[in-house]
């Protein structure tokens, strides 16, 4: 039986496979992409699983029911990675999940449900800047507009399809009808530090927050440093970063996060007075409600800081994905796995971080365990789990899952 130790080697070597030799980088359709799916596929037929490569580059396993054909309990993860990634975000969720399919390999033909694991090729948007293309296509949301989108190096999504051995034309054969689903499953590290702090393994998640995106930008004049006095000047750059102190004062008044994570400063030479600055904003909030009424906040805010500075203030949204409740039924399955490993009242957290169980949950119902993290670091080579936590996880997937396939019996 597959156990913690042998999912955390698994990790480790997934992380052979990446586009760096001085970090772990694996994108979207790269030939690591390729290599990670590959050795995912030989795990799970380890684990007995009937094994595919989706339309979408996703790597599929499935354990049939009692019946052949059965609705399926999607369990899973994604397998890309941010640039200079960890060793658990996305990673971990699928072993464990292939872990569970070993474990229930005896036991499954006895089930009302089919059990399918998923390695999702696409959560991050690292390559193409597009999140949750892996998922999106499974849950029958794909964009035909994403087809031009480029990578670094100039090379379309299309294009990237079909490098990869992909067709364009049938990508609409990764979707998943809501019928053919009973639900998804993910198990993640938390990316945040409130079960270390409150010394618990595991939590459940409640909801995963709804998040925008912006670039905005602050005009102003360029003009000679030392030509210009105080009064004529109109310095774009002293106004951005009142905007941007302004964004983090508001939203931690309102209890969100808001982070400006990139900021281009012109013409950026030592001896002008900034003219123009364009800035990153993402913007996340438990409900979309509560996010919407933050952003319409900091607008104002920083409206007012441009008026008064004589600059113009331009907002352009690039994303936004909506808040997505857990399934109250599926948060119950994830409890009681918590609780048959001991811990009968576990926390319920809301989630901060995207995840692909925000595209599933537009076709099916989702639910997610999560893993404590060391000091709730993600994004970065210092991820770290304790293997004595994913024990615990696994032991607690493993339960969730059976307590699915009960909760389906009955209904």
């Amino acid at each position: 039986m597959t156990d913690a130790a042998t999912v955390l080697a698994r990790c480790a070597e997934l992380d052979e496979f990446s586009a760096r030799p001085d970090g772990l980088e694996r994108v979207y359709l790269s030939p690591e992409h390729a290599r990670a799916n590959g050795r995912v596929a030989d795990w799970m037929r380890q684990a007995g699983l009937r094994t595919w490569q989706d339309a979408a580059g996703n790597q599929c396993g499935r354990h049939e029911g009692r019946t052949p054909g059965l609705p399926a309990l999607l369990v899973g993860s994604h397998l890309d990675t941010v640039p200079d990634a960890g060793s658990y975000d996305g990673m971990l969720g699928v072993l464990m999940a292939v872990a569970v399919a070993e474990r229930l390999r005896d036991r499954v033909r006895e089930l009302p449900i089919a059990l399918e694991v998923i390695g999702f090729g696409d959560e991050e948007g690292t390559r193409f800047g597009t999140t949750l293309l892996g998922s999106r296509a499974v849950a029958g949301r794909w964009d035909e507009s994403w087809w031009d989108l480029r990578d670094r190096d100039g090379l379309t999504l299309r294009h990237a399809f079909l490098e990869f051995g992909l067709d364009p034309a049938r990508v609409a054969d990764a979707t998943r009808a809501p019928d053919e689903l009973v639900g998804y499953l993910e198990a993640h590290i938390e990316q945040g530090p409130h079960l270390e702090a409150a010394g618990r393994a595991l939590g459940y998640v409640t909801t995963i927050a709804g998040a925008r995106r912006f670039s905005l930008t602050v005009v102003g004049e360029a003009r000679h440093a030392g030509g210009t006095p105080y009064p004529r000047r109109r310095d774009a750059l002293v106004g951005a970063s009142e905007a941007i102190v302004a964004i983090e004062q508001t939203a931690r008044a309102a209890g969100c996060l808001a982070t400006v994570g990139r900021i281009e400063v012109a013409p950026g030479a030592v001896n002008v007075v900034p003219g123009r600055v364009d800035f990153s904003l993402d913007l996340r909030a438990i409900t979309d409600t509560h996010r919407d009424a933050t952003w319409d906040a900091i607008r104002g805010r920083i409206d007012g800081i441009c008026s008064a500075r004589g600059l113009r203030f331009e907002a352009h949204e690039l994303h936004r994905a909506a808040a997505t409740p857990c399934a109250a039924w599926l948060q119950e399955a994830v409890v009681s796995g918590i609780a048959a490993t001991g811990d009968a009242e576990p926390p319920g957290l809301w989630s901060p971080a995207g995840h692909d169980a925000m595209a599933l949950g537009q076709t099916t119902d989702v639910g997610m365990l999560f893993i404590r993290c060391a000091d709730g670091i993600s994004h970065h080579p210092a991820e770290a789990v304790d293997e004595v936590d994913v024990a615990q996880g696994l032991d607690a997937l493993e339960s969730a899952v059976l307590a699915v396939a009960a909760r389906w019996a009955r209904r």
